[in-house]
């Protein structure tokens, strides 16, 4: 076998104890996985309660029974092993474009960490050559469009287990290949699926939990710089922080405002480009004042999110569930995508509010009426239009976001005959999820800019943390002397919002929270 797996200890699963953090470390950064040994003796119990099952040729759906509508109809047990990889097959139908590779090694790595559970009845083997395609960054082409979000994510589960098989398709040092190619490549032979097995591998919540997992790492970031961005344009526009004192929101007691209120306190201490109650004016507009209860709020939906999240991360969800220890083999609905799809509908809403109250903190630095500074922040003005349209770029973003906050999760249409007659939509709530964060991302970036130029007219220290916000920011876009392109700045600037370690050490190094 081929032996180019790189990193030195494996993170070993056992289903019940993977953290978000571990996810971005094998989904992100490329770290390899195994499974447990407490895992593997876990799945051979449950397996040999399958093979009795089968052997006795007890009646378990999807076992010794076909799926959905078809749950009544026996199949006789020299059919197990056709049953399965027909289920793949007929399944693997998605449509559109393919998901992102790291949306599926998320896939991938949850699945096999709920696999590792031992409550699906999947050999071992099944699910180790499910890991080496993980470790080896074989990556199944799973289209993004097809599922409901109940009885798991089915399609898009299909089209990554067809590598298994040996069929369907996979990218492969960006290349897409056939996937029999890439096994034969590393010298690696597909399985041939058994009882329960196919079902089991798409009967879960992993596209959306993947999503959404990916959802949280972009939007812990997101949060914070639209703390630090906050401060820079309440510096441009001379604010006054003593809306932030912490006795004000210490009388409310909302956390996440609470929390937002001493980032910004954090961000503008030494700052002397602030001023105080009654000096230029009594008190600022709402998106300069109400920042904390804004941001603060999207925290606490943020918070909500993370816990349902990292709960499904070490879910198992697939149906039926066999308990080998107690002799049971339940039936039920785990596979139903509902907590994960109002918990991304509300992220979605909440990440939006961060765009909203951004570009009407855009409009008081561009406008001259608002913010005493140059009109569109240009000091050649008529010759220049200056940083006039790009706060049209943040009001198209943040109208589109609002058509993307109508929450999927209302929607159910039925299916397979009427048997699964309600479904989440949860997989369509975490896809729109992504679009809304890089809109917020884009609408932040545009503020950061204007921002940064709003301070080029001031005079002053900066505070502790937004002259390192600044500063960054000027290494990689030089202050507005002329009319020149925006798009690329706005791109600069959306690359350091996504940048881990931008954020990281301004929040390190000032004690920030989210």
């Amino acid at each position: 076998m081929n032996s180019t797996i790189t990193s030195s200890q494996p993170l070993q699963l056992d289903g019940d104890r993977l953290t978000l953090d571990d996810f971005a470390r094998v989904v992100v950064s490329g770290k390899t996985v195994s499974l447990s040994p407490q895992a593997v003796a876990n799945m051979r119990r449950s397996r040999n309660q399958v093979e009795n099952l089968v052997q006795r040729e007890q009646t378990v759906y999807g076992v010794t029974t076909g799926f959905g509508k078809f749950s009544d109809t026996f199949i006789d047990t020299s059919q197990s092993s056709e049953l399965q990889q027909n289920l793949i097959r007929s399944h693997a139908c998605g449509v559109g474009k393919p998901l992102s590779e790291e949306t599926v090694r998320g896939m991938m790595l949850l699945r096999a960490n709920a696999l590792a559970k031992g409550y699906s009845g999947v050999r071992p083997s099944t699910v180790e050559l499910l890991i080496e395609l993980l470790n080896r960054k074989i990556h199944p082409v799973v289209p993004s469009q097809g599922s409901l979000g109940a009885s798991g994510d089915l399609a898009p589960l299909a089209h990554m287990t067809l590598p298994l098989l040996g069929e369907g398709e996979v990218f492969l040092h960006g290349k897409r290949i056939p996937a029999r190619e890439a096994l034969n490549q590393f010298g690696l032979e597909p399985v041939d699926l058994q009882a329960k097995e196919g079902l089991a591998l798409i009967n879960g919540t992993q596209m959306m939990a993947s999503l959404s997992a990916l959802a949280l790492l972009r939007g812990k970031r997101l949060l914070l710089c639209a703390d630090m961005i906050a401060a820079m344009t309440m510096e441009a526009l001379n604010g006054i922080p003593h809306a932030y004192h912490s006795l004000l929101h210490q009388a409310r007691g909302q956390q996440g405002q609470t929390v937002t209120a001493s980032n910004l306190r954090r961000l503008l201490k030494n700052s002397g480009r602030t001023s105080l109650p009654g000096e230029k004016r009594v008190q600022d507009a709402y998106s300069l004042r109400c920042v904390p209860q804004v941001h603060g709020a999207s925290k606490d939906a943020y918070r909500y999110v993370l816990d349902i999240v990292t709960r499904e991360l070490n879910a198992a969800t697939d149906n039926p569930l066999l308990f080998p220890v107690e002799g049971e083999v339940i039936s039920g609905g785990n596979f139903h995508g509902q907590p994960l799809a109002l918990a991304a509908d509300f992220l979605t809403i909440a990440l939006a509010e961060i765009a909203n109250i951004s570009e009407r903190r855009t409009e008081r630095l561009v406008n001259p009426q608002l913010s005493g500074l140059p009109a569109f922040l240009t000091r050649q003005g008529g010759l220049n239009s200056g940083y006039m349209i790009m706060q049209y770029t943040a009001a198209s973003l943040v109208s589109e976001n609002k058509t993307l906050c109508h929450p999927a999760s209302v929607d159910s249409i039925p299916s397979s005959a009427n048997q699964e007659d309600h479904v989440s939509m949860g997989s369509i709530s975490a896809r729109k999820l992504h679009s809304v964060i890089s809109n917020t991302e884009r609408v932040l970036a545009v503020e950061y800019l204007c921002a940064a130029q709003g301070l080029e007219f001031g005079q002053g220290p900066m505070g502790s943390g937004t002259s390192e916000a600044y500063s960054m920011l000027r290494k990689e876009v030089p202050s507005l002397t002329r009319d020149r392109e925006g798009q690329a700045d706005i791109e600069r600037a959306v690359g350091l919002i996504r940048k881990s370690s931008m954020v990281e050490n301004i929040s390190t190094k000032l004690g920030l929270e989210y």
